[in-house]
């Protein structure tokens, strides 16, 4: 088990960019998942949208250069690529319910084996707003969850899942330090491990059945 939080986090960034395909336009959510655009595969162009009114955003600003008003949906200064633009919230939530969206990436509380997603409550605990991740996984194409495997030492992928829902069925893909689980009608697929792990491992700290891929490979991260 990989226990550094940040290599963790490093590992699962890397793993989603690689799932990025030339041309998209990508949503990155608050967290773990503003880190993708740090790791763009080398000749892969997309354009990163943030809920708050962007696209074109570029990786975050090396420190003591961020620019005061550019900042991502969680309050994180970023920087914006030439070419990007500002609008307001009425345009950026057009793009991400007229289903122009071909990617999001957005983190978890709970993902379970029917790919549902809890991950804007904890029932009487403070919460900020649900923000926009109930129209972006209805909205786009592809749904990327990116965690860490486990919170506190328990399983985060369930087989069904204990919050209150973001959304029902709208997951596609799971990437966390330890693995790549794709989301199927026939349940959840282990396509990858990371190469410090096993599969016995993986299940261990895994509530949801898991049907182990006859292609499985060692996560290129």
């Amino acid at each position: 088990m990989i226990t550094d939080s940040k290599m963790a986090k490093q590992i699962i960034a890397k793993r989603v960019a690689k799932e990025l395909k030339d041309g998209q336009l990508v949503n990155l959510g608050i967290g773990l998942p503003t880190m993708v655009s740090d790791y763009v595969p080398e000749g892969i162009m997309v354009t990163f949208h943030s809920e708050n009114g962007m696209v074109g955003m570029g990786p975050r600003p090396e420190i003591g250069k961020e620019g005061e008003h550019t900042q991502n949906a969680g309050g994180e200064y970023c920087t914006i690529l030439p070419g990007g633009a500002y609008f307001d919230s009425a345009m950026s939530f057009t793009l991400i319910r007229g289903g122009h969206v071909d990617i999001t990436v957005l983190g978890a509380l709970e993902v379970d084996e029917e790919g549902n997603l809890a991950n804007w409550i904890i029932p009487g605990k403070m919460v900020p707003g649900m923000g926009g991740a109930m129209d972006l996984v209805t909205g786009a194409k592809k749904v990327i969850v990116a965690m860490q495997h486990t919170g506190k030492g328990e399983p985060k992928i369930l087989k069904k899942c204990t919050l209150p829902l973001t959304a029902k069925g709208k997951v596609n893909l799971i990437v966390t330090e330890l693995c790549v689980i794709e989301v199927t009608k026939e349940g959840l697929i282990l396509k990858e491990i990371h190469k410090d792990t096993t599969v016995e491992e993986v299940k261990s700290l895994t509530e949801a059945d898991l049907i182990i891929s006859d292609d499985l490979k060692i996560m290129d991260v």
